[in-house]
């Protein structure tokens, strides 16, 4: 792997190049069958899920190049709290290029395609002309913050894969990338929902205030009237629509303490 840089960007880019590294290890040791078995993604087997990690991995790896090749500012970058709202309207269109890249190929085919564009992606996050700025296909956005929403990416897809095959070795999750992943989440969610009526909680790698409902008064100090805490799987899960509220609550999962320390109306921050 190039050497990184010290900077934020270039730990957040070792956490994805390594995360995704690790994922296709482990496809790579998965049976024929095992690689057509059911997920917990709705329609989606293993081998489907592999094609939607190509998608991920090749389609970033094209916006890069097309940012290097073409030098003209990408224009005003979006926020990301917008930006991830707009997969949402795009889901179906999502799920047909998931469908094209896997198009029946052989386990070794997309598996040998998945790790040519995770050293493609590798090769072009480490050159030192990319720009701040890329555009992306919902929209120009902080080449910093794509990068944090792609180890979103890969970290709640390694989960899927732990929940759909439970008989195996899972796949290990990095320390770093589920800090990202959580941190990146929790941002996300105070940003399209500004505020200091509750505090989320997702320790130890997380902690944003955001509001629901009418605003109440802030708190500087102590323990807020508004406490939302859970671990970060959980956090993960809820964040990105694979857990209901309720059914994190009913597990014992969530601990929420005040009025209005429920965000049932606020979450999946994206799906």
């Amino acid at each position: 792997m190039p050497a990184r840089t010290s900077d934020v960007r270039g730990k957040d880019v070792a956490a994805l190049i390594d995360q995704l590294g690790v994922l296709v290890d482990w496809l790579a040791g998965l049976s024929e069958q095992e690689f057509g078995s059911p997920t917990v993604l709705p329609a989606w087997d293993v081998r489907t899920l592999t094609g939607h990690l190509l998608l991920i991995a090749d389609g970033f790896a094209g916006i890069l190049d097309r940012a290097l090749a073409d030098r003209r500012p990408a224009g005003r970058p979006l926020p990301a709290a917008i930006l991830v709202t707009r997969y949402r309207r795009e889901v179906d269109d999502i799920a047909e290029a998931t469908a094209a890249r896997t198009a029946d190929k052989p386990h070794d085919q997309l598996l040998a395609e998945l790790r040519a564009a995770a050293g493609r992606l590798d090769g072009l996050l480490a050159s030192p002309l990319l720009p701040s700025t890329i555009q992306t296909p919902r929209g120009p956005g902080r080449l910093a913050e794509f990068v944090r929403t792609r180890v979103v990416d890969v970290v709640v897809h390694s989960d899927d894969l732990n929940r759909s095959l439970p008989g195996r070795q899972p796949v290990p999750i990095g320390r770093r990338p589920l800090a990202i992943a959580c941190r990146t989440l929790a941002d996300l969610l105070a940003e399209q929902h500004p505020g200091k009526s509750v505090e989320v909680r997702v320790p130890p790698y997380a902690a944003v205030q955001c509001g629901i409902g009418p605003e109440g008064p802030s708190h500087t100090r102590g323990t807020p009237p508004n406490v939302v805490e859970t671990d970060p799987l959980t956090f993960l899960r809820l964040a990105t629509g694979r857990m209901s509220w309720s059914d994190a609550r009913a597990a014992g999962a969530v601990s929420a303490s005040g009025q209005r320390a429920d965000l049932s109306a606020i979450l999946p921050v994206l799906s």
